[in-house]
């Protein structure tokens, strides 16, 4: 059954989850997870990528943004998928960076759930949704992440 991981942020903005986003895959990527991050839309997959050629500083993270023209070899080399739409992967970790709770996450092993002040009610209908299916949840609140 697929793990869910909530991490509660005490910032504010979307910007921090999208931040913790990247560390997440940071930590993904040395365990050797293949990684699929779910955006809410292109614009926000466009932010991540941007993050994510020198976040955290100085560290680059190999990814593809998923869409029409992805072909198969990209898919093949790249451990890290971001997409506004369904994945390609059926296993791995998903890092929902949305409001919602995505249809397909039970094709993960993992999901991890990003909240931040910005998203708490979001946040709160998504851990309902899960609780009420019987999913194994699991609650992180995070202070100071950022400091090295």
């Amino acid at each position: 059954m697929t793990r869910i991981d909530f991490y509660i942020l005490s910032d504010m903005t979307r910007d921090a989850g999208l931040r913790f986003a990247c560390r997440l895959c940071l930590k993904g990527y040395q365990a050797g997870h293949p990684i699929h991050v779910h955006t809410g839309h292109q614009a926000e997959a466009r932010d991540l990528d941007a993050l994510m050629w020198d976040y955290p500083k100085h560290r680059f993270l190999p990814h593809e943004i998923i869409n029409e023209q992805t072909t198969s070899l990209q898919l093949d080399s790249v451990p890290i998928h971001i997409a506004w739409q369904n994945p390609i992967r059926n296993a791995g970790m998903l890092i929902n960076v949305t409001d919602e709770v995505p249809e397909f996450f039970g094709r993960f092993d993992r999901v991890a759930e990003i909240v931040v002040d910005e998203t708490k009610a979001s946040g709160r209908a998504r851990y309902k949704h899960y609780r009420d299916r019987g999913y194994p949840l699991h609650h992180h609140e995070l202070d100071q992440w950022e400091t090295p």
